[in-house]
Order: structure tokens, then C-alpha cells, then sequence
């Protein structure tokens, strides 16, 4: 396990630079300005057209969805017009994406975005070979040290999120053994699980968790047979890192709680859904867009989080949710928004014994791309 754990890190760092601080590390603009002075782009909301790839489409009512949802609402409120939006739906993350990035490119796209995570080398090549396309790519890592003025990753403090989704959770179970149906063994999904058990545990010391893995973003008969195995262990609050609500219904179907994420899953399953995880992507989008029109420099590594509203959770499932839960979120939230709490404060033990966060310090997540890679004690990972 040691030695897993050891080369996962090491590729982790890669992927971001992140450290453990004593308060005295900032987040970074949300913004990454660089170079702000306008430049001359050619570009206005008549003119602009935009191309986005996603990994599936608008039925997953997570995931994509989330996505389409926040690229119509830039639509929407930027004034462009249908044929200034070319959409490819369910593109896998092979050579697929190579092709839909150059049928973007051939319909006359001046900005493309990818969506999911196996996009990014597709979209470093591309970029390279159109110097005069922006490409912008969602969840990677590589476009700061990529050397691209025209390579741009976007992201979130989600973990801000599971945290207070975690205390909804850490309050209503009743065998305090918490499941997590994780997509991949990437930080991304690390990152999460940890925050939501870490917002439980807040709440609720007994906590433990139990994580099963689709190695699938998008697989919901993979994730509803996880949530299955999780439940059948005694797991009676059903949290996630996937693309679909299959998880969900999985739970209600069992009789069992759970956390949604991406959007509000409580429509999919409304006797089960406490809360969800959720995201605003058309803050980032309109900022983008705003920019390629305007002909200022874009950073390479967008992030935002409860501040900016970029990330929140749905409303409290009244119906569901334990006595306190939404006076006991709202501290919460306060308390990070201040920073008098951080999501990973120490001490946070590794479950073989190593101290990564000593008490009185924490992680800090320095990039959009998470990078937190650590399982801590209290979580049981099921290879």
C-alpha cells in the first residue's frame, strides 16, 4: 500500500504544485491574469464561434449535464446565437476527441472546450498546430507548463463543496459507515471523498467510509452495481464522483441516504438525496469569452470556489435531512469563507501511519487541478 500510495504522489506532482501551510499560502487570483493589456482580437458577440466536446450529453443529469447547462447559460446571457455554439456529445477519450476537436477547428471555432479529463493531451496537440485557436480544457494540469499562450485549464475548489455536503451525511447516518462511488483513483476524486469524509467526520467522530472504484467516468450500470456492494457492507449514506445519478436511485432503491454531485440530483432520487455537490461553469465561460472579445490575456489556470459561487451545494432536502443540518452547513460555510477553517486542516494521518498535515497547519490546493492524492485514516479504499 506504502509503495502504491508513494507512486501515485509522485504523479500527482505533476499535475500541481500544492503544500502544507501554516496560513501563510494564498489562493491564487481566480482569475491568472497575466498580461492584462488589450490587445486587438478581431472578435466580438456577433462574430464569435465556440466549439465544446463533451463526454456524454445531457441525459447523464449530472456531469455533462452540468456542463451544457452552464455553456446555455453563457449563451444565454451573452446574446449569441445557435449557430455561434457547435456541441459533439458522447466523445470518448481516445482518438474520437481528436477528431471532434478538428471538426471544430474545420466549422470555424475561435475558442474550443473539452470537458473531461483524457481530453487534455488531444487538446495540447491541437493547440500547438492552431496557434490561432484558444483551447480551453476542464479538470487538467498541463497547460501552465505547456509553454501555449493559447492552452488554458479550468477548475474549481469542489472540495469546498464536499466538505459541507459531508456534514449533511455525517448527520443522518445511523451506522456511521459512510460509502463513496469513486470514478477514478485520481486526485481529482481522492480530493473529493476526502473532503466529504472530512466535512462528516466534523460532525460526527464515529465516521468511517468505505470508497469502491468504476475506473469509468461515465458508466451507470458500473456505479449502480458500486452503490449495490456499498450498501450490502452496511454503508447507509451513499456519496459519489461520477457522471450519472445511478447512485442515487441505487440508495432510494435500498432504502438508503445519499449525496449527489455535478448538479441537484434530488428529482432523480427525491427519498434518498440529502444534498448535491454542484457547479456554476458559465462563470468561467462568460469570463473566457469576455476576454477573447475584449483581447486580453487569459491565465493559464483558472480556479474558483464558494466565494465566487463557482461551487455551492443544492438546497437541503428538508423532507431527509437530520435536525440541524442546515444551521450546522452554514457555519461551516462561514467559517471557510473567513478562513478560520481550511478543508484539509491537520492533523491528517495517512492510513499507514504517516502525519502528512501537522496539527495547526494545512493543505493548501495551489492550482485548479487537485492535488491532493493522500487516503487518511478513517477511509478503507476496496481494491
Amino acid at each position: 500500500m506504502r509503495k502504491l500510495l508513494a507512486l501515485l504522489l509522485a504523479a500527482v506532482m505533476v499535475f500541481a504544485i500544492a503544500g502544507c501551510s501554516n496560513g501563510a499560502n494564498e489562493t491564487p487570483d481566480a482569475t491568472d491574469g497575466g498580461n492584462e493589456t488589450p490587445i486587438e482580437s478581431g472578435l466580438s458577440l456577433e462574430n464569435i464561434k465556440l466549439g465544446f466536446i463533451y463526454i456524454g450529453d445531457a441525459s447523464d443529469k449530472g456531469y455533462s449535464y452540468t456542463h451544457i447547462a452552464g455553456a446555455t447559460k453563457m449563451q444565454q446571457e451573452l446574446g449569441l446565437s445557435d449557430n455561434q455554439i457547435v456541441s459533439k456529445f458522447n466523445i470518448t477519450e481516445d482518438s474520437n476527441c481528436e477528431v471532434a476537436i478538428n471538426e471544430l477547428i474545420e466549422a470555424g471555432c475561435n475558442a474550443i472546450f473539452g470537458t473531461s479529463f483524457g481530453y487534455e493531451n488531444y487538446m495540447l496537440t491541437a493547440a500547438a498546430e492552431h496557434p490561432e485557436i484558444e483551447f480551453f480544457h476542464a479538470s487538467g494540469y498541463q497547460a501552465a507548463g505547456s509553454g501555449l499562450a493559447n492552452m488554458h485549464n479550468y477548475f474549481g475548489n469542489i472540495y469546498e463543496a464536499r466538505y459541507l455536503t459531508g456534514i449533511a451525511a455525517g448527520l443522518k447516518t445511523q451506522t456511521n459507515k459512510l460509502g463513496y462511488v469513486s470514478a477514478m483513483a485520481f486526485a481529482e476524486c481522492i480530493s473529493g471523498y476526502t473532503a466529504f469524509y472530512l466535512g462528516a467526520k466534523s460532525v460526527n467522530p464515529d465516521i468511517t467510509m468505505e470508497v469502491m472504484y468504476t475506473n469509468s467516468w461515465n458508466d451507470p450500470t458500473k456505479e449502480a452495481q458500486v452503490a449495490q456492494a456499498l450498501v450490502d457492507m452496511g454503508c447507509d449514506v451513499i456519496g459519489q464522483h461520477a457522471d450519472s445519478t445511478a447512485a442515487q436511485t441505487t440508495a432510494e432503491a435500498n432504502n438508503v441516504w445519499s449525496v449527489g454531485y455535478n448538479a441537484d440530483m434530488t428529482e432523480a432520487a427525491p427519498n434518498a438525496v440529502l444534498t448535491s455537490a454542484v457547479w456554476d461553469w458559465s462563470q468561467f465561460l462568460i469570463k473566457a469569452v469576455n476576454a477573447l472579445i475584449e483581447g486580453t490575456e487569459i491565465g493559464s489556470d483558472f480556479s474558483a470556489g464558494l466565494a465566487e459561487g463557482f461551487v455551492d451545494i443544492a438546497p437541503l432536502n428538508e423532507a431527509l435531512v437530520a435536525e440541524g443540518t442546515a444551521e450546522a452547513i452554514e457555519a461551516a460555510r462561514q467559517k471557510i469563507l473567513s478562513g478560520e477553517i481550511h478543508v484539509f486542516d491537520g492533523p491528517l494521518v495517512t492510513v499507514e501511519g504517516e502525519t502528512v498535515v501537522a496539527a495547526g497547519e494545512f493543505f493548501q490546493e495551489l492550482n485548479s487541478a487537485p492535488s491532493w492524492a493522500y487516503i487518511i485514516e478513517g477511509i478503507h479504499v476496496n481494491q
